[in-house]
């Protein structure tokens, strides 16, 4: 392909570089000259204009993309029309995206006249919603390029959709002295509504004192009849052998994981009881606010596995917000003294600057 200004006794065919006028006719950038095209715009006194020159092995941004969309292998995804060098794939259900990282990176390697852009992996989406996009950057690209990236995604997925599945829940919530039913009651109506996007819902509940076998006996129990068992403990966990972990445990399960590298969250437990999940939720999950609890719960609705070293490699992009409610948030409150300090310090400072003056 060949870009710039060319005559125009010899730019049919050529693709506008610019919205270029012939008159009270205009022809929009990106458009193609035609024999008849050409003659208006000599007739209005065009001499030249911008354009690019296809060449015989070249493939115009539209076909170019439309075949590296559909060479690409995925699920759950709805792939639109080419436009203006860009085709668009969105969502087809509600669901987890995943994507392969390395194929993404070497079609994008092939020549920065192609480019693929997707979400984050993992990332949580809506159906409808774009996940991906392809974009061809100038007008045309040559064909070989496109061959290229096409062999490339032969043979391999390079990204999905995990549908979310509605999935049936029972929640343990346990009790110490203090704990206010109001708590407990809100802690129910967020959860009921994290799981509404997917269909899921809450079957059963049980208040437990906050000791390990009670709760190790109330999630034998809810594990039998639930694809799921989510505990809110009342005192949030403070080690590793402390009432979630053990009673998972003690209960016949497994520990996968105690602790991540997501805040808010960290105080997340992990484990599988009879083939089923067991997730002991962080305080943070009490708040409808996103924090680690929910990038655990959506990857498992979704049929994803989630095993230790998936929890352990959460920790680049793990810092999430903070959430105002927190117990004890990352920042403490300065010392009342020590801020009355600073504000001595500050006069003093201003005054001796005013004597200075």
């Amino acid at each position: 392909m060949k870009f710039g200004p060319v005559p125009i006794d010899e730019a049919e065919g050529a693709v506008l570089a610019h919205a270029t006028a012939a008159g009270e006719k205009r022809f929009r950038k990106a458009h193609r000259l035609s024999r008849e095209d050409v003659a208006a715009l000599k007739a209005a006194g065009v001499v030249e204009v911008v354009a690019a020159v296809l060449a015989e092995d070249d493939l115009g941004e539209d076909a170019a993309a439309t075949k590296i969309a559909a060479g690409m292998s995925h699920r759950n995804i709805e792939v639109k029309p080419a436009a203006t060098g860009r085709v668009n794939l969105h969502a087809g259900a509600s669901g987890v995206f995943t994507v392969n990282a390395g194929m993404i990176d070497a079609i994008n390697a092939v020549d920065p006249a192609i480019t693929v852009a997707t979400l984050a992996q993992h990332a949580p989406v809506e159906k409808g919603q774009m996940v991906a996009t392809v974009k061809i950057i100038p007008f045309a690209v040559a064909a070989n390029l496109v061959d290229s990236v096409v062999r490339i995604c032969v043979g391999r997925e390079i990204f999905a959709v995990n549908a979310y599945r509605p999935i049936t829940v029972g929640i343990i919530q346990t009790v110490l002295p203090g704990v206010k039913p109001s708590v407990l009651d809100k802690t129910l109506r967020v959860t009921e509504a994290r799981l509404a996007r997917s269909g899921g819902r809450l079957t059963a509940e049980r208040r437990t004192p906050h000791e390990i076998a009670p709760v190790a006996a109330a999630a034998t129990q809810l594990a039998r009849d639930n694809d799921m068992v989510v505990i809110f403990g009342a005192s949030a966990m403070s080690d590793f052998a402390d009432v979630m972990p053990a009673a998972i445990e003690r209960a016949g399960g497994t520990v996968i994981r105690a602790g991540m590298p997501v805040d808010p969250g960290n105080l997340l437990v992990l484990g599988t009881l009879d083939g089923k999940r067991v997730v002991g939720a962080p305080g943070c999950a009490r708040s409808p606010k996103e924090n680690g609890f929910d990038w655990v719960l959506d990857r498992l609705i979704a049929g994803l596995d989630v095993t230790a070293g998936d929890i352990a490699g959460m920790g680049v992009g793990g810092l999430l917000m903070e959430i105002p409610t927190r117990p004890q948030p990352r920042e403490p409150a300065p010392h009342p003294a020590r801020s009355a300090l600073k504000v001595d310090i500050v006069l003093l400072a201003a005054g001796r600057s005013s004597r200075m003056g």
